[in-house]
């Protein structure tokens, strides 16, 4: 689940910021606190962004910026399908101890449309249900595991809650995502607006 985290939160940022070096990756991703909740520190990024590249699901650009040598990403259709894939399987996955993939693919959700979003989330709701209607068996544990057991699943009915009415939400049009125009504007010291700035940028160093 790990590496399967990395990956959907790579490619999310090239997504999200294309073309975009790897130091803006790394400090939009450390803004996130990725190292504390996704174990994803540093090395792991760009060392990911090198498997990425070598997969074919990302393209790196060697440029030249102001005399000095940048490398730049962008995601290709490969990788687009990839995390198309990876954001479908950790938004409607439910594992009992672990949310973390759900936690990093509820952040990328503005890379889905609306209709994908909610289809997704109403799948969830379905194995939050499973799950919830489940009995444990207290033949097989002792009853201090069957109570930590028991907090576990009070926190699921949490979360179905939750998952319940961000899809509600949804349907009324809250939230921006894919296709809809960007109306949250950051504050004028967000490391955002370098980002935009470089990407345009970079866009004319690439001729688009």
């Amino acid at each position: 689940m790990a590496a399967h985290t990395t990956r959907m939160l790579l490619l999310g940022a090239v997504a999200l910021f294309e073309p975009v070096n790897g130091y803006q990756i790394r400090r939009e991703l450390g803004s996130w606190q990725v190292d504390e909740w996704a174990n994803l520190g540093p090395g792991s990024i760009y060392s990911g962004l090198n498997t990425l590249v070598k997969l074919g699901q990302v393209v790196r650009h060697d440029l030249e910026d102001d005399g000095r040598q940048v490398a730049v990403y962008e995601i290709t259709g490969d990788g687009r399908e990839e995390l198309g894939r990876l954001l479908a399987e950790s938004l409607e996955r439910v594992t009992l101890f672990d949310r973390v993939g759900f936690h990093a693919a509820f952040g990328l959700i503005a890379l889905l449309d609306r209709t994908a979003a909610i289809r997704h989330l109403e799948v969830r709701l379905e194995e939050l249900d499973r799950m919830l209607a489940r009995e444990p068996d207290d033949r097989y544990a002792p009853p201090h595991a069957l109570w930590g057991l028991a907090l576990e699943l009070q926190q699921l009915g949490v979360e179905r809650t939750w998952v319940m009415e961000t899809v509600e939400r949804l349907g009324r049009g809250d939230f921006t995502l894919a296709g809809d125009e960007w109306t949250w504007v950051p504050p004028a010291d967000d490391p955002g607006h370098q980002i935009q700035a470089d990407r345009e940028k970079y866009r004319g160093l690439l001729g688009r």
